[in-house]
């Protein structure tokens, strides 16, 4: 088991090997990453049992958007975030007053013991060790909390021309990143062990899947965005990885010849998997 220095030494390295610390990354992250539909913010207060929770701590916050989502729904809300680009764009992007971050790894928030009604983790638990970031969470919620760790599929469904494309373009970036050695998150701890960790931790009485989606409009450029803040801007390659432009230009291609300048529906699916304290 790794020690919270150590837990923060991998997510360190993480973010200086991304590229999403990198200058102006931030700002193109949060115009088309996508905020957590409505539908998953009521599925955790519910499990929770709480209609207005008091406090939810969002850990590994990025440019703030699944932390401002809280705004309408809980008294307080804290985002936890170790990047400082990210975590710069997030306080100059949000004018919520019962919103604030804090910079700082997640397996060490400095917030109170048992003060939380709901710890997320959004897009983000594959960053982190989670052996240490699961004690914290386990330390800083109340009995009956819920941590929840939740992702988006990849590609979302747009359209039978585009989708193909998308997954091809991920796929290309994924074997690219292991050729070259550049670790993801996901190759160490992969998302489709959340739920095994957070049963495995001893600190939940329960634990279980959720399965829910929603609807974001998108245009051409947001699909392109989209794909780009997907694991890092492409200039993490150099010219090592010319499948990865070459995949790129066929997706933007695709999605400006069906979209056109047309905004059109995208389907996102979630997978929630939680631990109730």
């Amino acid at each position: 088991m790794r020690s919270g220095s150590a837990s923060s030494e991998f997510s360190r390295g993480l973010i200086d090997r991304s590229g999403y610390a990198s200058e102006k990354f931030a700002e193109g992250y949060d115009r088309h990453r996508l905020s957590p539909p409505p539908a998953v913010l009521k599925i955790l207060t519910l499990v929770a049992q709480a209609e207005r929770p008091r406090l939810v701590v969002d850990l590994g916050a990025g440019t703030g958007l699944s932390t401002r989502v809280w705004a309408g729904y809980a008294e307080q809300i804290v985002g936890i975030e170790a990047n400082a680009r990210m975590l710069k764009w997030a306080r100059r992007v949000t004018q919520e007053p019962n919103i604030r971050y804090v910079q700082a790894f997640a397996s060490n928030t400095g917030l109170c013991a048992g003060s939380a009604d709901l710890v997320t983790c959004a897009q983000a638990f594959h960053w982190m060790e989670p052996a240490a970031v699961l004690r914290e969470a386990g330390r800083i919620l109340r009995s009956g909390g819920v941590f929840a760790a939740y992702d988006y599929d990849v590609p979302p469904a747009i359209h039978p021309e585009i989708d193909p494309a998308f997954a091809v373009h991920f796929a290309a970036r994924r074997r690219a990143r292991e050729r070259l050695g550049l670790q993801a998150g996901s190759a160490t701890w992969p998302k489709e062990q959340h739920l095994e960790r957070i049963r495995e931790s001893g600190l939940f009485c329960s634990a279980r899947e959720i399965v829910c989606h929603g609807f974001q409009e998108v245009d051409a450029v947001r699909v392109t965005g989209l794909a780009e803040s997907l694991g890092g801007p492409r200039t993490i390659f150099g010219e090592a990885a010319p499948e990865v432009e070459e995949t790129f230009v066929h997706l933007r291609e695709a999605a400006e010849r069906v979209l056109a300048n047309r905004s059109w529906p995208m389907v996102v699916s979630y997978r929630i998997r939680l631990g109730v304290k």
